[in-house]
């Protein structure tokens, strides 16, 4: 089982990397071209009953995964879930869903033209988790959603794939601290999500996270080619609770300023 969810995060890593070429050049300064252990992957989707945030979890629960944290975000919108596998070498999964009755009528509008387009047959098995857009969406219609949820157009956009990868600070060969682990990205030229500050979280919640912002990437919409933000790449370090095992969850709190790392700037 645990060979079929490593081939499933292959494969996630292989699409995410096309448009995210920050991601191997962060891998050859924090770990000289060594293998960098994942903490967690996070994935996006709208809450259409085809395609809601339990329907990608079902691909993941049916390699063994298990629902451990739930988490909302009012100001976004959204809820989200995180899972983890007994196998605990395997990365956590992060998955989102944006709450469409919450907003606009113009906004459901075009997710809803862009959705119909989905084939049942790409839910049979989970390529689906990367299998991108199932639609041609216009910089109008990406601009319109952009002015009410960067979330609803980044979807709109790059449809079905991991958001980002995020690289365990706890098992980083020849790092202690995330604050290393910044300091070494900003002395190579990486630019810092500093929304809600560079650090995320801290040792009272038992995290502390950061990210890149999202590398730039040229979309060919409908009616021009445009440079958008694509997927970034954050960093977690994880605190131990009073038994000695690491925190395993997510701050709210935090990850709300994680999802920035997508906005335009």
């Amino acid at each position: 089982m645990s060979q079929k969810v490593n081939e499933l995060f292959d494969r996630l890593w292989k699409q995410y990397i096309e448009i995210t070429p920050s991601a191997n050049k962060i891998h050859k300064v924090l770990g000289g071209g060594s293998e960098l252990i994942n903490d967690h992957v996070a994935l996006r989707t709208f809450n259409i009953p085809n395609i809601n945030l339990e329907v990608l979890a079902t691909f993941f629960i049916e390699m063994g995964y298990q629902e451990k944290g739930q988490y909302e975000f009012k100001f976004k919108k959204l809820n989200a879930k995180h899972f983890e596998h007994p196998d605990k070498t395997l990365p956590k999964v992060f998955i989102s869903e944006l709450r469409l009755e919450l907003c606009s009528d113009n906004l459901n509008d075009i997710v809803s033209r862009l959705v119909s387009q989905i084939d049942d047959v790409a839910l049979i098995d989970n390529s689906f988790l990367y299998s991108g857009t199932h639609w041609q969406v216009s910089y109008q219609d990406y601009l319109a959603l952009l002015d009410e949820s960067e979330y609803a157009a980044w979807m709109a956009a790059f449809g079905f794939r991991a958001n980002h990868f995020t690289v365990s600070v706890n098992l980083l060969k020849g790092y202690e601290t995330l604050h290393g682990v910044n300091q070494a990205l900003k002395d190579n030229g990486f630019v810092l999500n500093t929304s809600g500050g560079e650090i995320k979280g801290s040792v009272g919640v038992m995290l502390e996270q950061s990210s890149t912002l999202a590398d730039q990437h040229l979309m060919a919409f409908l009616d021009q080619n445009k440079e958008i933000p694509g997927c970034f790449y954050e960093f977690a370090y994880r605190y131990p609770q009073e038994n000695g095992s690491l925190y395993q969850g997510f701050v709210a709190a935090s990850a709300d300023k994680i999802f920035e790392s997508t906005n335009r700037r």
